[in-house]
């Protein structure tokens, strides 16, 4: 059986005092159970977080984004040798709104998913495709290349590999979601892609589903088939909806 997972990315939103408090209400009124909860806060917002949570934590903590050099004159950049310092267990990589929104392309997503692997960290690596792409027949395509290309630089692809997210674009704050059997279709050829990477390893690599989950649609969206979790974005940002959600 592979660990649930509920990785909660924050994006542009709850300032450090905000989260500090989201937090610290969350460990008050949650639950803890057998799934993995993971929480992507902003950079400025990471150690508020952090040190809300306590020591030991019982969640883990990522980062939404890295550059993929470990140092240097890069304004404004944050490095995976910084975030696994700061205490991130995970790095987001190719979310869609660093794809759409800031051009990122297939070789960067590349490049940081080698460096975050060489700094000892896990990278999420997240793939999708467009409604245009979904329109014209091109999903299954779309979504092998971004994977095969996102895994190409890693040293250990059998070890780092182990946590994907499938992002249907045209769901992203859209209020639309794939259905269970959109999920689970797209969810089967990441893993056949996957295994033909890994071989038998490709079993145990955990793949989350990422588009407008909400407390009405989690429960069906998690018990679909090779849906392993949820990465969620404006759900998440209400304590009482991601409680929920991480109860299902």
């Amino acid at each position: 059986m592979r660990k649930k997972i509920f990785a909660a990315n924050w994006k542009m939103n709850l300032g450090p005092t905000a989260a500090a408090g989201f937090i610290r209400e969350f460990r008050e009124r949650w639950t803890p159970n057998d799934a993995e909860v993971v929480f992507f806060p902003s950079a400025l917002a990471f150690a508020a977080v952090r040190d809300a949570a306590g020591d030991p934590c019982p969640f883990k903590l990522g980062v939404q984004n890295v550059y993929t050099v470990d140092s240097g004159a890069f304004t404004g950049e944050n490095s995976a040798p910084m975030a696994k310092d700061a205490g991130a267990h995970y790095v987001l990589v190719g979310h869609s709104e660093r794809r759409h929104v800031f051009g990122e392309t297939d070789a960067e997503c590349a490049a940081k998913c080698a460096i975050v692997e060489r700094s000892g960290l896990t990278p999420l690596l997240c793939v999708g495709e467009t409604l245009e792409e979904r329109n014209s027949g091109h999903a299954r395509d779309v979504v092998t290349r971004q994977l095969r290309e996102g895994l190409s630089r890693l040293d250990q692809p059998e070890r780092a590999a182990s946590v994907l997210a499938y992002e249907p674009v045209w769901c992203i704050g859209s209020g639309k979601h794939a259905t269970p059997r959109d999920a689970s279709e797209i969810h089967g050829v990441l893993r056949t892609v996957l295994r033909s990477l890994v071989g038998d390893r490709a079993d145990s690599v955990r793949i989350l589903y990422g588009g407008s989950a909400s407390p009405d649609n989690a429960a069906e969206l998690l018990a679909a088939e090779d849906v392993d979790g949820l990465l969620v974005g404006g759900a998440s940002l209400k304590v009482d909806s991601w409680l929920s959600i991480c109860a299902s």
